[in-house]
C-alpha cells in the first residue's frame, strides 16, 4: 500500500500562485476558501532584501490530531495515508480545526450555492468574462465516494455547516493523476508521490537533500516535506502577506 506524500521546494517556489488557483478550481472551493496558501516573508533589511514563499496545503499528518477529536468518524486516516473528510457524516463541531496547529480547515459559514464567485448558470452573462468558456459548477468527480470505504470525501463546497480541508486531490490520486497543485506548478517546486516507494520522485529527493517539515515538535508527524538550502522562514522573517487571504 502507498504511503503518500508532498515534497516542496522552497529555493524554486517564485510565490506565482499557480497552486492556489489550481487547487481552488479543481476542487471548487467557495470564496474565502484556499485549501493551499502561500505565505509571503520578507527577510533582510533595505536595500538587502530578499522574499521568500511558504505553500501550505494540508500536511496529511502520520499522527493527526485532527482524527482523535472528531466525534462522528467523519475525519479519519486511509491506509494510503491521505487524512479525510467525509461531508456526510461532518456535524460541524469544528473540533479538527482546534486541533490542528497548522490551520489548514476551513468551515462553510454559507450555503455553497451562495458563496461561489460567479453564477455558472448564467452563460450569457459570463461570455464577456470568461471568453466564452463557462467552466463546470460542479465537477462530477467530487461527488462520488472513493476509497474501499466507499466514502464521500472529495472536493469542497458541499454542504452549510461542514468542514473541508486539501484532500491531496484524492479523486485524482485513485486515478494515478498528480495533485492540481503539483501538475500546475510552472517551476515544478511542488512533488508529490509514495513516500515509501524508494524509486518514487519524492523518496528520492528526500535522500539526496535534508527535509524538514513543520512544527515537528508537535508529535504530528507531517508528510508534507519542504527543501531549502538556507532553511526555512524563521522567526525574524517578517510575514507580510497571507496570499490568498483577500
Amino acid at each position: 500500500m502507498a504511503r503518500y506524500g508532498m515534497v516542496i521546494d522552497l529555493d524554486r517556489c517564485m510565490g506565482c500562485r499557480a497552486c492556489m488557483e489550481a487547487c481552488k478550481i479543481e476542487n471548487n472551493t467557495p470564496q474565502g476558501i484556499f485549501w493551499m496558501r502561500v505565505f509571503r516573508f520578507e527577510e533582510g533589511e533595505y536595500p538587502d532584501v530578499r522574499y521568500r514563499f511558504l505553500p501550505r496545503p494540508c500536511m496529511h499528518c502520520d499522527n493527526p490530531p485532527c482524527t482523535k477529536v472528531c466525534p462522528t468518524g467523519a475525519r479519519y486516516k486511509r491506509e494510503d495515508g491521505l487524512v479525510a473528510t467525509d461531508w456526510e457524516k461532518c456535524i460541524g463541531t469544528r473540533y479538527c480545526h482546534a486541533a490542528c496547529p497548522y490551520g489548514a480547515n476551513y468551515f462553510n459559514w454559507k450555503e455553497p450555492q451562495k458563496n461561489y464567485y460567479l453564477d455558472w448558470s448564467a452563460a450569457p452573462e459570463l461570455a464577456s468574462v470568461t471568453g466564452g468558456m463557462v467552466p463546470p459548477y460542479k465537477n462530477p468527480d467530487l461527488e462520488v465516494p472513493y476509497g474501499k470505504e466507499g466514502r464521500r470525501i472529495a472536493g469542497g463546497g458541499h454542504r452549510l455547516r461542514v468542514i473541508e480541508k486539501c484532500t491531496f486531490c484524492v479523486h485524482r490520486v485513485e486515478k494515478g493523476i498528480l495533485p492540481a497543485c503539483a501538475a500546475n506548478c510552472p517551476v515544478a517546486a511542488i512533488h508529490f508521490g509514495d513516500l515509501d516507494d524508494p524509486e518514487s520522485e519524492v523518496a528520492k529527493l528526500l535522500r539526496e537533500r535534508n527535509p524538514l517539515r513543520l512544527r515537528e515538535e508537535f508529535g504530528t508527524s507531517p508528510k508534507v516535506y519542504y527543501l531549502s538550502k538556507s532553511g526555512p522562514p524563521t522567526a525574524k522573517s517578517r510575514e507580510i502577506e497571507k496570499v490568498g487571504a483577500r
